[in-house]
């Protein structure tokens, strides 16, 4: 059998099988041994190199990641759509804010999609985020419209959906692609969160890009994902950018300084004060934090 040498990105990944999308078709792939010993293991996202004979191939080169996630193991996204609902569970804006910030420190674009919308009113969740530089969808809304828009913003870009179990990450996935038929649960009201029906990571070719479901949440660790120094903290909330280098003390921490041209604005209502609170909470968690952890 003629061997063959190609570049692929990994969609899928199950019982140490990855299945690779090629120029040859979609492969399944066993990685080399050595990734084991290097401590290394492909994820879905991975952009890799293969040798490939009929049916199957071997995994030789894992490329250099943009960003990574550990849970869900997932690498080189472009953008991660955050699907918040109204109610049946409500949102956790300090969760939502951290996330936000791992996001923006990793360089990947967030968007929310907020869901529930008929159950519950939405235009606080939709005010908060888009007076902070983010743009928002209401999924009802695309369901009514089949909104060309959001699937323009797929197109050429690696998504994916992140959210509180039971928000409806699978249910609007299904919207999108049908004949994927995924699993949906229903949300426990004792509890107020859903029943985790993703177990893995998959991306599904649509629009012209990928967009993956992942394994719902309920808290993050931010180790997991590269601490965000004290110091680095600052860039990762968008609203604050067109006040930085215009506070009185260089390094400011835009927290008790004098003349701190952000908490001015806090002040002025142009960045949310619960926005500005979350800052506060995780430049804290940051300032505690110990180097050798």
């Amino acid at each position: 059998m003629k061997e063959k040498i190609c570049s692929g990105r990994i969609l899928r990944a199950i019982s140490g099988f990855y299945w690779v999308d090629t120029d040859e078709g979609l492969i399944r792939c066993q990685p080399r041994g050595v990734f084991r010993k290097q401590q290394c293991s492909p994820v879905v996202g991975d952009l890799v190199t293969c040798s490939v004979i009929p049916s199957h191939g071997t995994i030789l080169e894992i490329k250099s990641r943009k960003n990574y996630f550990v849970r869900p193991p997932l690498a080189n996204l472009d953008q991660l759509f955050f699907v918040v609902s109204t109610c049946q569970p409500a949102p956790n804006f300090f969760l939502l804010d951290q996330l936000l910030a791992i996001t923006e420190y990793q360089q990947i674009e967030p968007v929310f999609l907020v869901t529930k919308c008929d159950i519950a009113p939405c235009e606080a969740i939709v005010t908060r985020y888009q007076k902070a530089g983010f743009s928002v969808f209401c999924t009802n809304r695309l369901i009514e419209r089949e909104n060309s828009s959001f699937l323009d913003s797929l197109k050429g870009k690696v998504s994916a959906l992140c959210g509180n179990t039971g928000v409806g990450k699978s249910t609007f996935l299904n919207f999108l692609l049908p004949e994927l038929a995924l699993k949906t649960g229903e949300t426990s009201e004792k509890l107020g969160r859903g029943r985790h029906t993703t177990r893995t990571v998959e991306l599904f070719p649509i629009a012209g890009g990928y967009l993956a479901d992942t394994p719902g949440f309920s808290t993050v660790a931010m180790e997991r994902y590269g601490m965000i120094p004290k110091e680095r903290l600052q860039e990762c909330f968008r609203e604050f950018y067109p006040y930085l280098g215009k506070c009185r003390f260089h390094g400011c921490s835009h927290r008790s300084e004098p003349e701190c041209a952000v908490t001015e604005a806090v002040k002025k209502g142009f960045i949310s004060e619960s926005r500005y609170q979350s800052y506060l909470r995780l430049y804290e968690m940051a300032e505690q934090r110990k180097n050798w952890n």
